[in-house]
């Protein structure tokens, strides 16, 4: 039986990647050396580091005048990194909340500077994106940060905010190179790898050049973009195992057409799954706003909560794991990142419509 991995984070990756790193563990290209027991300082190392560099640039098209940094400390550091290097002495950030994460990056934000809320969803559970003639910007802000995919609601932005010349500040741990995107409309994408790129542990973030280099003197050495932009990410001891895995990830996907081609395959993948909750006459339900609902992340609740437990387990039976809600939201969750197959959806949706025959 094959098994699908649903799993929210650490989540699935593409199997010819994971038997790539199999057949490499012990002996990386001859060297004699496992990825984990290299120098991060070696010419072995830092080949493998600058490939996976240029790999993503190429994937992204990203200018020439932007960074790219290999960090850790997940999304979660990177609430305190943005406004410790982007406030640039002013005092107040725009942010725009759309769900769990905005939540708390705007809570981490509030440490630091005033906090701007430009337009929230709270209003409607956070079932959708608030439509942009609504938010409330202001023109002096330092930046504007939005998530661009909420993992834990399933609300998705599928169009990029207008700042007027503000920096645009976008949370994509859950979407990165899931989807072209124009890097030049942003000031700075940070995103946690453990969705679409690697294991959890290493986190990217694709910055402005003029935006680094204006922390106050007490910032901690640690956060500080143009320490880590400076030494090229090797400021400390990088998560090198992480780097190596997201390195055969953008490999993966240069051999497999791209984003181009991986959008249109996560957009059929998304279209196949929702049209059966929705063909389910109310069997199953997902609450997001169809022009809102993600492509990587879908939500949805069976209309007996009664059942929830049976249809976990017999979920389980047929290979389909880790489809839980979220414990703040309930229900049932299905991640479809890049390396679900279209044939691991297909399997989950013949299974939700059985079920829902056996029990509707």
């Amino acid at each position: 039986m094959t098994i699908y991995n649903f799993s929210a984070g650490p989540a699935v990756l593409p199997h010819e990647v994971l038997q790539q790193a199999r057949e490499e563990l012990l002996d990386w290209h001859g060297s004699g050396m496992s990825v984990m027991e290299m120098s991060h300082r070696g010419k072995e190392f830092m080949g493998i580091a600058a490939a996976a560099e240029s790999d993503l640039r190429g994937l992204l098209a990203i200018p020439t005048n932007y960074k790219v940094l290999f960090l850790q400390g997940g999304a979660h550091l990177q609430f305190a990194m943005i406004p410790l290097n982007l406030l640039r002495g002013k005092s107040s950030a725009d942010y725009v909340n759309t769900g769990e994460w905005s939540k708390k990056a705007i809570a981490e934000a509030k440490k630091f500077s005033n906090v701007n809320i430009v337009a929230s969803g709270a209003d409607k559970n956070f079932i959708n994106v608030p439509a942009f003639d609504t938010w409330q910007c202001d023109p002096n802000a330092a930046y504007l940060h939005y998530t661009s995919n909420e993992t834990i609601g399933g609300v998705e932005f599928n169009w990029v905010p207008e700042t007027g010349g503000i920096p645009l500040v976008a949370d994509m741990s859950s979407n990165i190179i899931s989807r072209q995107i124009d890097v030049s409309k942003y000031g700075l994408i940070y995103a946690g790898a453990q969705k679409n790129i690697g294991p959890a542990g290493l986190c990217i973030v694709i910055v402005r050049e003029d935006l680094i280099g204006h922390v106050s003197p007490s910032t901690p050495t640690m956060l500080d973009y143009k320490i880590h932009a400076d030494n090229e990410s090797m400021y400390n001891t990088p998560p090198t195992y992480g780097i190596y895995m997201a390195g055969l990830v953008f490999q993966w996907l240069k051999r497999n057409g791209g984003l181009a081609q991986m959008e249109q395959t996560n957009i059929s993948k998304a279209n196949l799954l929702y049209q059966a909750i929705d063909a389910s006459n109310g069997f199953y339900n997902c609450p997001v706003v169809k022009s809102d609902r993600s492509r990587m992340n879908v939500p949805f609740t069976l209309k007996d909560a009664s059942l929830d437990g049976e249809f976990l387990k017999q979920a389980d039976t047929h290979g389909l794991l880790q489809l839980k809600g979220h414990r703040s939201v309930g229900g049932m969750r299905a991640s479809i990142y890049n390396a679900m197959p279209l044939e691991g959806v297909q399997t989950l949706v013949d299974f939700i419509t059985h079920f829902a025959k056996q029990h509707g």
